[in-house]
């Protein structure tokens, strides 16, 4: 098997460049996942990579051979010097993929969720992976937003990316709910029925005046005096678990 090692190689600098350029990924609509659980996470929704990257040491691995079984695709090797240039974690995991972007289609008949100008990629990677556990259809980011297709997001979604439909704007569809810190209905007390559209806002800023005006709810999660506000990741999980259970009971 043909192991590459140069960096100078046309497949391994577009691996760099989708990597490490939104811009890039946003024009090729392609991305690179990293690590076996992301892997099996696009494979489990039937999902095909596009190419499958394997550290040379790890390429007859018992694992990364029942993931390219699965796949259906010929790995390529890459050097450990190669493989760790590409990959965006200080002790990489030995295996990554290259994949389309899917193609996002919201439904309107299931709640979903815009996120204005969250741009910590944390946030909203976890963000993100709280839609998916919780029942969310589609998820909307403005531009100034983190790129959810970065690799830092794909980490902290744990896979979400591949049970939600992604998408970049404003929603078009359900009842605007927007989270404030001060102000707003409690969450208990709200009238949280469907199909709504979640509004989460930046970091610091919070939500814009503009969305505000629109909303047709202005909900706040009661907390101590002495504590200005949550992270919006927390946030958010706090008020999509509550709408979850709520719509069970």
């Amino acid at each position: 098997m043909t192991v590459l090692r140069s960096r100078d190689n046309p497949k391994v600098k577009r691996w760099l460049r989708l990597a490490g350029d939104s811009r890039y990924r946003r024009k090729e609509r392609c991305a690179l996942i990293e690590g076996p659980h992301l892997l099996s996470a696009l494979l489990d929704r039937k999902l095909k990579p596009l190419a499958v990257l394997v550290m040379e040491e790890l390429v007859t691995g018992s694992e990364v051979q029942g993931l390219l079984e699965r796949a259906g695709v010929s790995p390529t090797a890459l050097s450990k010097r190669i493989f760790s240039l590409i990959a965006d974690t200080e002790a990489p995991q030995g295996i990554a993929a290259e994949i389309a972007i899917p193609e996002g289609t919201a439904d309107p008949r299931m709640d979903s969720v815009f996120l204005e100008g969250v741009q910590d990629p944390g946030n909203v990677g976890a963000i993100l992976r709280s839609a998916a556990a919780f029942g969310i259809g589609s998820v909307y980011l403005d531009r100034n937003c983190a790129d959810p297709w970065s690799p830092k997001v794909l980490r902290a979604a744990a896979g979400a990316h591949f049970s939600l439909a992604l998408l970049e704007g404003h929603p078009d569809s359900g009842r605007l709910v927007c989270t404030v810190a001060r102000g707003g209905t409690a969450l208990k007390n709200a009238d949280l029925s469907g199909p709504l559209c979640w509004v989460f806002g930046a970091e610091g800023k919070g939500v814009s005046r503009d969305v505000l005006r629109k909303a047709a709810l202005r909900i706040t999660i009661p907390i101590i005096p002495e504590i200005e506000s949550l992270n919006v990741a927390a946030a958010a999980a706090i008020c999509l678990h509550h709408a979850r259970i709520g719509r069970q009971e």
